[in-house]
């Protein structure tokens, strides 16, 4: 377990992460982070882009699990049902428990299974330190809150590091 802040490759949107790639590199399950990587804030269907995906790794053989911070009862509940997928909501990111839940529900381990997200200090960090690879995305939509901005800002570095590993 580690507990570094570096993802395995940043990617403009899920959209670019490549279904069939996770697939050959042995991924059985995506967990996926809701605001901001599958959908914006306060969003409360699933794109085309979110649910094409989907589609494409079912067909390659891989679940798709959201893991969310949320704290508003029933947003993670109301956008699974939308998709047909597993949840967990208030999953406590970046501490381990919950990636580590939401794998046993699945039944798969840490190293069959990536961690999708926009954040370093929940996904990124959360993913590492439960042996999952993290994947992280730019976010979606940053309007809206100033302290996004400054988070991000901070996840720079990181970011940029995160770009010379990539995953898939």
């Amino acid at each position: 377990m580690s507990l570094s802040l570096i993802p395995r490759g940043v990617y403009p949107s899920v959209a670019d992460i490549s279904p069939r790639a996770l697939a050959d590199r042995g991924i059985r399950l995506v967990l996926a982070d809701l605001d901001n990587t599958l959908a914006p804030y306060k969003s409360v269907a699933p794109s085309e882009a979110a649910a094409a995906w989907k589609k494409e790794l079912e067909a390659c053989g891989i679940q798709l699990f959201l893991l969310s911070n949320s704290r508003k009862p029933g947003r993670a509940r109301q956008f699974a049902e939308q998709l047909n997928i597993p949840y967990q909501g208030r999953s406590g990111k970046p501490k381990k428990a919950g990636y580590l839940r939401a794998m046993e529900c699945m039944g798969v381990g840490p190293r069959e299974t990536v961690m999708v997200g926009d954040q370093i200090f929940t996904d990124t960090l959360g993913a590492n330190n439960a042996g999952v690879v993290p994947l992280l995305v730019e976010p979606i939509r940053l309007a809206g809150n100033p302290g996004r901005y400054l988070r991000y800002a901070i996840e720079t570095p990181f970011r940029l590091l995160g770009k010379r590993r990539a995953f898939v």
